[in-house]
């Protein structure tokens, strides 16, 4: 089995921390610019795209600040994935942290993914 290796993309974003927040903390907000649909049970989500669905759980929330998700049909129990948010105290400026797992030779599409979904964040917001 091939091992996952963590990575973590940093992206600025002129929003709110709360405001943000809503975008990853919530179905509605999640089914915006992450996925076709999201629905949740609790602490789990399902996420749609293209008619397949893949379910998550939530193992860590933080308000306005952080989202850490599990991948419930994965079997490696480190990997996650996550949003969190950061401020910078000097400048106010406000970034969205992904963190993500990937196998060596993904990464890069994962990167790119993750690019891709941002942006349309970004456009829904108006950032």
């Amino acid at each position: 089995m091939l091992t996952k290796i963590k990575f973590e993309i940093e992206f600025p974003i002129h929003a709110s921390p709360s405001m943000l927040y809503q975008y990853f903390s919530s179905p509605s907000g999640l089914s915006e610019w992450f996925a076709d649909n999201v629905n949740s049970r609790g602490e789990t989500y399902t996420f749609i795209w293209d008619g397949s669905e893949e379910k998550a759980k939530v193992l860590q929330e933080r308000p306005d600040e952080k989202v850490k998700f599990k991948w419930i049909d994965n079997n490696d129990d480190k990997t996650y994935f996550e949003f969190r948010i950061e401020v910078d105290e000097i400048t106010k400026d406000v970034s969205l942290i992904i963190t993500d797992f990937a196998e060596e030779d993904e990464i890069e599409d994962a990167k790119m993914f993750w690019e891709n979904q941002i942006d349309e964040l970004k456009h829904k917001i108006g950032a």
